[in-house]
């Protein structure tokens, strides 16, 4: 059965580092400090929608479509993925209040008029 390498430490949240490599044909075995890419950092859903959004070239529209969420959602979804990879959130505070309404609105919770007001007053 094929696992996944974890990439942090379930106890403490922390990197982990791999210690042994081996190759299953001839046997030979590797030990050292050898560390995991940022990719193996993201959780299982992270690196699920990272697939995805890699798969799908990054065209927003089919992301929303495969995976049946909304625009701000695959931002959000996105944001969470650069910064768990590492970089900087550069997104700006109206940038993210922008998002929040558009998902009110993408969700019911708004009318298009409040929305609007809303926006306008960013």
């Amino acid at each position: 059965m094929k696992k996944d390498v974890l990439g942090k430490c379930p106890v403490c949240n922390d990197e982990l580092k791999v210690t042994e490599l081996s190759c299953s044909k001839c046997k030979t075995k590797i030990s050292g400090e050898f560390y995991l890419d940022k990719f193996c950092r993201l959780d299982k859903e992270k690196r699920y929608f990272a697939e995805i959004f890699i798969k799908n070239r990054g065209n927003i529209k089919e992301i929303e479509k495969e995976l049946g969420i909304s625009y701000p959602t695959v931002r959000k979804l996105l944001d969470e993925v650069i910064v768990a990879l590492g970089y900087s959130n550069k997104i700006e505070n109206s940038e993210v209040e922008k998002n929040e309404i558009l998902e009110k609105l993408s969700n019911g919770e708004i009318s298009s008029d409040e929305a609007l007001k809303l926006l306008s007053e960013i």
